[in-house]
């Protein structure tokens, strides 16, 4: 039986804790996001933790630069970075402030607000594919970098929240190694997710870019 999702804001204390207690406990929990076009709610299926100085797969991992500032807090607000050259990912930002960690928002369900999120990925072939991967998550909600820094937790008119949702059953989640993350980081299995849940992204290893010969 699945639990009757609770739209009580998460506080900023959640947001607080350890990135590894954070980032498995956000499975379940409902990200809002204000559109222009009306609301959109995502059940989050899928994450992935990093543990800025601890972590050499963290973007925060060799200290403060202009991209990563927002990772190092407060604790809640929204840290949006671009990547190769084309796509924008969404992370929530966790631990005490002024030591860096984020937990990266890979995948999710739906489950209001689909015809708003369909006119941003015409190519999704069904609705589970909405959300299914960070950049695909991203691009139906209208995440971009002119969200970078937004605090997820402020109260009244804002453009993202996060609700406390129906918080996944530990024998339901699962964990592995993080997609795409080479060297020393690709051993931490960081990767949480829902098990069996369609909208869950498939695991791909790092493989290096190649430049055209």
């Amino acid at each position: 039986m699945i639990a009757t999702p609770d739209r009580t804001p998460l506080p900023r204390t959640f947001f607080g804790r350890p990135v590894l207690e954070v980032a498995p406990d956000l499975l379940g929990r409902l990200l809002v996001r204000t559109t222009p076009d009306g609301p959109i709610t995502l059940r989050l299926t899928e994450v992935e933790a990093y543990d800025g100085p601890n972590d050499p797969g963290s973007h925060a991992y060799r200290g403060p630069t202009t991209r990563n500032s927002v990772m190092f807090g407060p604790p809640g607000h929204v840290y949006v970075y671009f990547t190769y050259g084309m796509w924008h990912c969404m992370n929530l930002v966790c631990g005490p402030e002024g030591r860096a960690s984020a937990v990266l928002l890979r995948a999710g369900e739906i489950v209001e607000g689909a015809e708003a999120a369909r006119k941003r990925r015409l190519s999704a072939r069904n609705d589970k594919e909405l959300a299914k991967g960070p950049a695909r998550l991203a691009t139906a909600l209208g995440v971009d970098r002119t969200l970078d820094g937004t605090d997820a937790c402020a109260s009244g008119d804002t453009p993202l929240r996060i609700l406390a949702g129906a918080p996944v059953p530990s024998e339901q989640v699962r964990s592995g190694p993080r997609t795409g993350v080479s060297g020393d980081g690709a051993v931490h299995p960081w990767r949480y997710w829902v098990a069996d849940d369609p909208t869950v992204s498939p695991y791909r290893a790092h493989a290096p870019r190649r430049r055209p010969s």
